[in-house]
């Protein structure tokens, strides 16, 4: 069975950093992406960012691009969230998730291509 594990929340000021990352374990995930995304009160999960776990491919929502970094370790099985110049707005739960289907050649990055979710990990930013 898919479990991911989301770690490294927690509060951080304006302009300050963070690392989530996300443990996943339960199958081979060499031909899968994995993502990032959040979701913040009275707001629908939103896509923060995506990688493809075999080959060096990624892709960033336009308001984190630039600031936060989705890097994977394969021999770990662990993917990252590297957050800098965090803002405000960046206040939300944020779930890692695997892909439903083995990725192709654009990184998938809606909520519908992924399939197995952690349980989430609180980032809040102080102003």
């Amino acid at each position: 069975q898919v479990q991911l594990v989301e770690s490294g929340g927690g509060l951080a000021q304006a302009g300050g950093s963070l690392r989530l990352s996300c443990g996943a374990s339960g199958r081979s995930f060499s031909s899968y992406a994995m993502g990032w995304f959040r979701q913040a009160p009275g707001k629908e999960r939103e896509f923060v960012a995506a990688i493809r776990w075999s080959v060096n491919s990624t892709a960033y929502a336009d308001s984190v691009k630039g600031r936060f970094t989705i890097s994977r370790d394969n021999a770990k099985n662990t993917v990252y969230l590297q957050m800098n110049s965090l803002k405000p707005e960046d206040t939300a739960v944020y779930y890692c998730a695997t892909s439903r289907d083995r990725a192709g050649p654009v990184v998938p990055s809606t909520i519908y291509d992924y399939n197995y979710w952690g349980q989430g990990t609180q980032v809040t930013v102080s102003s």
